[in-house]
């Protein structure tokens, strides 16, 4: 994980104001549990920031997702929030505009929402024990594919395809040691997706 928080795609960024605070009030709820639980936060030892969650826009390439390396941060108010425009996916290029550039994982967030309408929210953690306990168990990327790349984002297209991935809505990122991304209708449906395969209670 140690190239975890950077980012990998042409960034077309344009800074302006943030999102206004009444469209992050359950994505931030969400990630500060998520925070509190150790599934987003920071590698001391390798100073790099892991985890992202975002919510869908108007359409399937805009969304609000959490900045680049803010993982760090126990509570995020909207500047620490990106609007996305637009995503290339195959041209590995995003266009996003806000306090903050948006998060590395952004590609592989727009091809989750093109996937279907019903998903509402991605999220992005890092949990070496669920991975470790999780891996080929549920739909898991390939070993070779790097996240933060269009690779990336196609595979998990191809898990939709071809696994039990829209049943599941929870995925490992098998080439991303510790990567967990799960989905759904809310920010709070897929925080439970991973709350269940922690055996936690839901919320």
């Amino acid at each position: 994980m140690t190239d975890e928080g950077y980012i990998k795609f042409d960034c077309d960024w344009t800074e302006g104001p943030p999102p206004a605070d009444e469209l992050i009030v359950e994505l931030n709820a969400s990630r500060r549990r998520l925070f509190e639980l150790g599934l987003i936060g920071f590698l001391a030892d390798e100073q790099v920031d892991f985890g992202n969650i975002s919510i869908r826009g108007p359409t399937p390439s805009q969304m609000i997702i959490t900045g680049t390396q803010t993982g760090h941060l126990p509570h995020l108010s909207a500047e620490h929030y990106a609007r996305v425009t637009a995503c290339d996916i195959d041209g590995n290029r995003v266009a996003c505009e806000g306090a903050i550039k948006a998060s590395s994982e952004t590609l592989t967030h727009a091809a989750i929402y093109a996937l279907s309408a019903t998903i509402q929210a991605v999220i992005h953690v890092h949990s070496a024990a669920l991975w470790e306990q999780f891996l080929g168990k549920i739909p898991t990327t390939a070993a070779d594919t790097a996240y933060g790349t269009p690779a990336m984002a196609r595979e998990f297209q191809r898990l939709y395809r071809e696994t039990g991935l829209p049943e599941t809505q929870i995925a490992a990122m098998g080439g991303h040691p510790g990567g967990l991304i799960s989905f759904g209708a809310s920010p709070r449906d897929a925080e439970n997706r991973l709350r269940e395969k922690m055996g936690s209670d839901p919320i």
